[in-house]
């Protein structure tokens, strides 16, 4: 019987084909249900300062759901620093590729920070160790943002800085104190306490990370700005504000950050860290 005649080939073919139109059409399908994600500017720039280690840790990653970045900083004058900060800064970025939508970034913030203390707390077994976190995510025009310690967050607007998160440490308490009449402003600044955090991963009576109830709203031009205090114990708004209108690219800015703080050469100068996020 002459091949084909029975019409098989032919079947078979046609199966072929209308198979690869089904996954054709099942990607596009995926494609469109997948969100996009705009480009996202990121610089970034570490110094270890004076200190013999460095214990601040950072890192971003982009998935569907946004830019994520995140930076911690291990506590300075407690052992185990570095290995807290490394450990929390992992852990973020290992959980974020689970995050499915937006509407969870809130709970991963908060059940990230509650596991990466237990696993802190586990690992140093009784040990002194921690460290504070900032951590946002860039999704078009919002931010989402988690904190614990006295690591920051700031917003630079046409030429203003908007804090987004509170720092954790006495020197909030003796603010309100102050501010409620029960302490002067002398007082206040004079407490040696007043760096002193009160809250941080790692920390047996661990709170809770400070999360964003609603996402900030960006504006165009706007430049997210995450920092360990080695930063801006350092340099005053005045000198980041003159290095960020002086700068390209969010590389360059983060750059002459760290190079304004070696250019300084304090003999205590802490370890310093700056990420710099921008919509492209």
């Amino acid at each position: 019987m002459p091949a084909g005649s029975d019409g098989t080939p032919y079947l078979i073919v046609g199966a072929a084909i209308l198979l690869i139109l089904l996954m054709l059409y099942v990607r596009s399908r995926l494609n469109k249900r997948k969100p996009e994600v705009p480009g996202v500017r990121i610089g970034n720039g570490q110094t270890i300062g004076a200190r013999n280690e460095q214990d601040d840790y950072f890192a971003s990653t982009t998935t569907s759901i946004g830019t994520l970045a995140v930076l911690a900083d291990g506590i300075s004058g407690l052992a185990n620093g570095r290995m807290c900060s490394t450990l929390a800064v992992s852990t973020f970025l290992k959980n974020f590729l689970n995050v499915e939508h937006v509407r969870h970034i809130p709970y991963f913030l908060s059940e990230t920070a509650r596991r990466v203390n237990s696993e802190i707390v586990e690992q140093l077994r009784g040990a002194q160790g921690g460290t504070t976190l900032v951590a946002g995510i860039l999704n078009g025009d919002h931010l989402y943002w988690g904190a614990v310690g006295d690591s920051v967050i700031l917003i630079y607007r046409q030429g203003e800085f908007l804090p987004v998160n509170p720092k954790h440490t006495y020197g909030n308490v003796l603010e309100q104190k102050y501010l409620s009449g029960e302490i002067t402003k002398d007082e206040m600044e004079a407490n040696p306490k007043r760096r002193q955090l009160v809250n941080y991963l790692g920390y047996e009576q661990f709170q809770n990370m400070e999360i964003s109830e609603t996402p900030f709203r960006l504006k165009t031009g706007d430049k997210i700005i995450f920092c360990s205090d080695g930063v801006y114990n350092t340099l005053t708004e005045v000198e980041m504000e003159q290095i960020l209108t002086g700068s390209g690219s969010p590389e360059e800015s983060a750059q002459g950050m760290i190079d304004a703080i070696e250019a300084k050469g304090l003999h205590k100068q802490d370890n310093a860290t700056v990420i710099i996020l921008e919509k492209g």
